[in-house]
């Protein structure tokens, strides 16, 4: 862009053209006023600069360039600053209601109470009024004799069991994580720069020169055509009473949980009650989850029971059916063999034992052929060695 163009769209506060980060980066790398002086004084010489000098040659043109540039750029951010403030003043002021009209949240504290009073019985600690808000996040610190459970856990489990009405409580308390974030120090110099800046421009459009450019439209879309200024202060008087308010809801909530709001920001007490809350959610899914495991660990334990007694009545059955002549009730001798001829066991010990017959037979027949065979041999023997001796004779001659 030309360097006169630049300085058309400074002048006309161009808001089209102009953006953020240009206007930051224009305010970041202008040289001070005394050198944009320097440089005014050479625009006789403007061909012979270099760009950098004709750039500046250019720019120093604009009377009141740097408050120009400033103002123009609270202009841009003016609604970002809005949206940036205003949620974080609802939050917390939420968060203030919701946690001083929570009857779950109350009912829960009387619990605890109950709780560490009953505990803390014979000692110095007994019979407490109250205690600090802050001792929600160390329920988790007191811990069972196996270490696997905590105090949250009971307190959690017995809210389940006896008090199902306290368990709504991080129902009520929405806005407390967001009400966590927000920073008291931060508002508080984001709401007092806001006021500086709208100030400054004020005093910057009073103080400002007559000009006889009529491209210069500063003060124009400043005050006159788009009331900026106007604008500008009647939304930051909402908020600084918005702010007012919040303050004073949780000056209130430190009169009621006796705290002291000078000592416990606004972000610790608020982080404190986001980190219970959180806490005590896990707590009851933790209870959930190990009452889970433990049904299935009993149910587990009922079916290898329930399968060992059967393995072991199925066990004394068969062991009746063998001794059909054992002596015993004759009622469970036929229960056995009515329960062997449906499963077929009678019908294989039936098979096994022809099997062994067979087998037996075999054997016998076996030992009758190897008898016979030797007979046999016994027989043949002798007319072989006859038989022998003739053809020797044969052999010699007479």
């Amino acid at each position: 862009m030309p360097y006169e163009e630049i300085k058309t769209v400074i002048l006309e506060v161009n808001e089209a053209v102009l953006t953020e980060s240009m206007i930051q980066n224009l305010i970041k790398q202008m040289p001070e006023p005394e050198q944009l002086k320097m440089l005014a004084e050479l625009k006789d010489e403007y061909n012979d600069l270099a760009e950098p000098e004709q750039f500046g040659v250019v720019i120093s043109s604009v009377s009141r360039l740097r408050p120009r540039l400033n103002a123009i750029l609270f202009k841009l951010q003016f609604n970002e600053q809005i949206e940036n403030i205003k949620p974080e003043i609802v939050s917390v002021t939420a968060a203030c209601e919701e946690v001083r009209k929570s009857e779950s949240f109350s009912g829960l504290l009387e619990f605890i109470l109950l709780v560490g009073n009953f505990m803390n019985a014979g000692s110095r600690n007994a019979g407490a009024f109250g205690f600090n808000i802050s001792f929600l996040c160390k329920l988790r610190d007191t811990k069972s004799s196996d270490q696997k459970l905590t105090l949250l856990h009971f307190v959690a489990e017995q809210c389940e069991q006896s008090y199902p009405n306290l368990l709504t409580f991080p129902d009520e308390l929405i806005h407390v994580e967001k009400a966590s974030r927000v920073s008291a120090e931060n508002l508080q110099k984001n709401l007092d720069m806001m006021r500086k800046q709208i100030s400054d421009v004020e005093r910057d459009i009073e103080n400002f020169p007559v000009t006889t450019d009529e491209k210069d439209k500063f003060v124009e879309k400043m005050t006159i055509s788009f009331c900026f200024v106007k604008d500008a202060k009647e939304q930051y008087d909402k908020l600084r009473m918005m702010h007012s308010n919040m303050e004073n809801l949780f000056k209130e909530l430190g009169q009621y949980f006796l705290f002291d709001p000078k000592k416990t920001s606004m972000e610790d007490f608020f982080m404190d009650l986001s980190n219970f809350k959180n806490a005590f959610l896990q707590a009851v899914k933790d209870n959930q989850k190990r009452r889970e495991t433990e049904e299935k660990m009993r149910r587990a334990k009922l079916a290898k029971e329930k399968a060992e007694k059967e393995r072991l009545e199925k066990q004394q059955k068969r062991e009746q059916l063998i001794d059909m002549n054992a002596e015993g009730d004759e009622t469970g001798v036929m229960d056995s063999l009515l329960e062997a001829l449906q499963s077929g066991d009678a019908f294989r010990r039936k098979r096994e034992s022809r099997k062994r017959k067979r087998k037996n037979g075999c054997v016998l027949t076996s030992t009758l052929v190897s008898e016979l065979l030797k007979e046999e041999d016994v027989s043949t023997v002798p007319s072989l060695g006859l038989k022998n001796k003739e053809k020797a004779a044969e052999g010699r001659g007479p």
